[in-house]
C-alpha cells in the first residue's frame, strides 16, 4: 500500500532543515509502529519521498510525504499512532491511500502552492503598503532579476502568479511550484515592494505555506487539486480485506 501523509510544520520546527525532517520522519514512523517498506540492496532505506522541500524559516499547514507500507493500516489508527509520537510543532493532518506508480508520486505532481505572507513585527514599510496589491497582480508583465548558479538573469514572474490578494496585512498568493516552474513568495514580495518604491529589508517576512497542489487541467487551463485529495481514506474494512487477500495469496 502506498500512502500520502499530510503534515504541518509550525513554531520552532521551522528552523529544522529538510534533511533533518526526513530523518525525523524515519524515526517517527518506527516509533509509531507503521510498517514501512524498505528498498533492497546493500543499503536498504525506507521508501518515502517528500512533495516539495520547505525552506528553513518557513512554517506550513500543508506538507506531504509519500510512503510505501508493507502492512496496511487504517487512516484513523495511523493518525492516532503518528500524532502520539510527534514533537511540538509537528502534526499529522491526514493519511490517505494513493495509486501506485511513478505518475502518482507527490514530487512529480506538484504544480502550485498557496502561501500566506506577512511582515514581522516592526518590519512593515511605513505608510499604506497594501493598497496596490491588486494593481500589481493586474500587470501583464513583472520582470525581475533572479540570481542563479550561472549568475543573474531577467525573468518575467507574472505567468507564475496565479492569485494574489491582501487582507488585514496578510498577503495570500497562489504560485507556481514544482520542477517545471517554481516561484518563491519572497521574490514576489521583493518585486512588489520595489515597484512601490520601498526597500525590501532582509528577514522581514513571515511565510506560511498553506497547501500544495497538483494540476489536473487540460488544454492550457489549470485545475489545481490539493495533493491530499488525490488519495482516499483507508477504512478498517479495507485493511481487513487487504489482509485477508494477502493471507489467501500466501496460502
Amino acid at each position: 500500500m502506498k500512502v500520502r501523509i499530510k503534515f504541518a510544520k509550525r513554531g520552532v520546527m521551522k528552523f529544522i532543515g529538510h534533511l533533518d525532517v526526513m530523518r525525523y520522519f524515519q524515526k517517527a514512523l518506527r516509533r509509531a509502529r507503521i510498517d514501512v517498506k524498505f528498498s533492497e540492496g546493500m543499503s536498504p532505506h525506507m521508501i518515502m519521498s517528500f512533495a516539495a522541500p520547505l525552506g528553513v524559516g518557513l512554517t506550513s499547514e500543508g506538507e506531504y510525504v509519500d510512503v510505501e507500507l508493507r502492512t496496511p493500516i487504517a487512516t484513523k489508527k495511523a493518525l492516532e499512532q503518528l500524532n502520539a509520537v510527534m514533537v511540538e510543532g509537528m502534526e499529522i493532518l491526514d493519511f490517505r491511500r494513493v495509486p501506485d506508480g511513478k505518475a502518482s508520486k507527490a514530487m512529480s505532481l506538484v504544480a502550485a502552492a498557496d502561501y500566506a505572507v506577512r511582515f514581522r513585527k516592526g518590519c512593515a514599510p511605513a505608510g499604506d503598503w497594501q493598497s496596490a496589491i491588486s494593481g500589481f497582480f493586474a500587470r501583464k508583465s513583472i520582470p525581475v532579476i533572479k540570481e542563479t548558479k550561472k549568475g543573474e538573469t531577467q525573468l518575467d514572474i507574472r505567468p507564475m502568479i496565479y492569485e494574489m490578494k491582501v487582507n488585514a496585512g496578510t498577503v495570500f498568493m497562489k504560485l507556481a511550484a514544482g520542477s517545471a516552474a517554481n516561484l518563491k513568495p519572497e521574490l514576489v514580495m521583493e518585486a512588489y515592494l520595489s515597484w512601490k518604491g520601498y526597500e525590501a529589508k532582509p528577514f522581514a517576512l513571515e511565510v506560511n505555506r498553506l497547501e500544495i497542489y497538483g494540476d489536473l487541467g487540460k488544454d492550457g487551463r489549470h485545475r489545481f487539486v490539493p495533493l491530499g485529495e488525490l488519495g482516499e481514506t483507508v477504512t478498517e474494512e479495507e485493511v481487513l480485506s487487504l489482509e485477508t487477500a494477502g493471507e489467501g495469496q500466501t496460502a
